[in-house]
């Protein structure tokens, strides 16, 4: 009788699938994958401190009471010029205000305006490349011209032109940022879509009868999104610099709003006597584009030579 079972093909093959399959094993596999992420922050200072700056930040834009309780546009003017102290961080302005306070509530409108310039940026541009990269033949030159031209203006003066255009207010300056970036969304997701496009499973994958969007969308989007959201993280720094720019030179949200820009632009005035006015403020934007651009150094080259 087990001579028969050895010899039943049937039994055989139904055999050896059953060690296969027995066990959880997907699990393990993400916790070693969240451990090794966790090693690979810990045994980087820099890294862990961009990434705890990073996540201070985010903290204060979207619940700022966490960090401090006093309103950014009540000032008691007998205060007003404080030196940074215990009672006031970051000190106080001419009016009064704590200045610490206006930072933490600024991060709100300056990130907020930052978001949306990469997703604008990241959405038009990143379709751009698709279609071109995808698509090809005379639909790629087309666009490819396009995005050439976009290349030619700096982005600076390309947001400025716009946010005249558009007006006034953190919305339409954070657009203005977004359309000035669409270019490099644009090259880099068309040089990653030209690169998968060629791969040997995407080829398999045409030759077997798969649609035009399945192989699009199973095998093109998941392998050329890499390098454009680490791209995505640069442009976040870059965005946070343009938006303050643009928020400096008056064309942020009106006063008394404390965005970041603002806050530097209005304290140029007192640099005589006081410096904390505008090098605060200046020290955490400063900040907080450092800990993206080292956070997006660890994502393009570090992480994945380790992976």
């Amino acid at each position: 009788m087990s001579q028969s079972l050895v010899d039943d093909p049937a039994e055989a093959a139904r055999g050896p699938a059953r060690p296969v399959e027995a066990g959880p094993k997907p699990d393990p596999g993400r916790r070693v994958d969240v451990r090794r992420l966790l090693r690979f922050v810990v045994r980087r200072p820099g890294l862990l401190l961009s990434v705890t700056v990073l996540v201070l930040v985010v903290l204060a834009s979207f619940w700022p009471d966490l960090f401090t309780s006093q309103d950014p546009l009540k000032g008691v003017p007998s205060q007003n010029f404080r030196v940074p102290s215990g009672s006031h961080w970051f000190g106080t302005d001419e009016l009064g205000r704590d200045v610490f306070s206006r930072v933490v509530h600024g991060a709100q409108l300056s990130l907020k305006a930052t978001l949306i310039a990469v997703l604008v940026a990241f959405v038009v541009g990143g379709l751009l490349g698709v279609v071109a990269g995808f698509v090809g033949r005379w639909v790629d030159d087309v666009l490819m011209r396009f995005v050439d031209v976009l290349l030619s203006i700096p982005a600076l003066f390309m947001s400025l032109a716009l946010v005249t255009a558009l007006g006034y207010g953190t919305v339409k300056v954070a657009v203005a940022v977004g359309i000035a970036s669409v270019a490099a969304f644009a090259r880099v997701a068309r040089s990653e879509v030209l690169r998968v496009r060629q791969a040997v499973f995407v080829e398999a994958s045409r030759a077997s009868g798969a649609r035009w969007y399945s192989v699009l969308g199973r095998h093109v989007l998941p392998n050329a999104a890499g390098p454009v959201i680490v791209l995505a993280t640069l442009d976040f720094g870059s965005s946070i610099l343009a938006v303050s720019a643009l928020s400096f030179l008056g064309y942020g949200a009106p006063p008394p709003a404390p965005e970041w820009g603002t806050l530097i632009s209005d304290g140029r005035n007192y640099l005589a006597n006081a410096w904390w006015l505008t090098a605060l403020p200046g020290l955490a934007i400063a900040a907080t584009v450092l800990a993206t651009n080292r956070i997006a150094r660890a994502l393009d080259g570090e992480w994945s030579r380790q992976r």
